[in-house]
């Protein structure tokens, strides 16, 4: 059992966020599943999401403008080792540096920067949106039952470009490598939305309900 916190800053409509993880909380008996913006359950959780959609400077200002929030998080998860979740800018921001926009800096904990994706093809429109096959770089227990091929539902401009190889998981081609899934210690990320992502997000989603690093 346990307790998994959404972590809400405004930075999206987490409603189909919050029906995922609840149906595959009570499919795997992870416990309960709770949408908050408060530090105090965050600091109470056993595991951690954080969502985003939109820019990552806005994402990361709006994190930063509800006291303590991120400090709840950091201290959970990067003192206490807590399993985390980023999705989308969720994810982006656990990089070094975003480039949207403005440099803006990130959180740090894996490092590199997210870069405005620049596809070979200018046929390739950027954002990049729509269903992608994930291509597996290193296996994970996030990973289990997920194999190369399988469809991911993604909508962004911008990709993550890690520093360290070993700490991308997965991947999709979209006339350049788009980093997919990243990961290292109790914390992971997807660029993609496992929410919107069908049988393959779910899967996901279940993994890391039952994952104990």
């Amino acid at each position: 059992m346990g307790l998994t916190v959404l972590v809400d800053y405004d930075s999206g409509n987490l409603h189909s966020a919050e029906k995922a993880f609840q149906r595959m909380a009570a499919e795997v008996g992870a416990g309960d599943v709770l949408v908050s913006d408060r530090p105090e359950d965050v600091a109470r959780a056993d595991r951690i999401v954080l969502p985003g959609d939109g820019a990552f400077p806005a994402c990361r200002q709006a994190l930063g403008a509800y006291g303590g929030l991120f400090e709840a998080i950091e201290e959970a998860v990067t003192t206490r080792a807590r399993p985390f979740l980023g999705i989308c800018v969720g994810m982006q921001m656990m990089a070094s540096w975003g480039r949207e926009y403005t440099d803006t800096r990130g959180f740090d904990w894996i490092g590199g920067e997210v870069v405005k994706i620049t596809p070979d093809d200018p046929a390739l429109k950027v954002p990049h949106m729509g269903w992608n096959d994930l291509v597996i770089d290193h296996p994970h227990a996030v990973l289990a039952g997920i194999a190369t091929g399988d469809h991911a539902y993604f909508v962004h401009s911008y990709h993550f470009r890690v520093a360290n190889p070993a700490e991308r998981l997965a991947h999709a081609d979209y006339g350049t490598a788009i980093t997919a899934i990243i990961g290292r210690d109790t914390m992971v990320g997807t660029q993609f939305h496992p929410e919107k992502s069908q049988a393959t997000g779910l899967r996901l989603i279940g993994n890391f309900l039952r994952w104990t690093p």
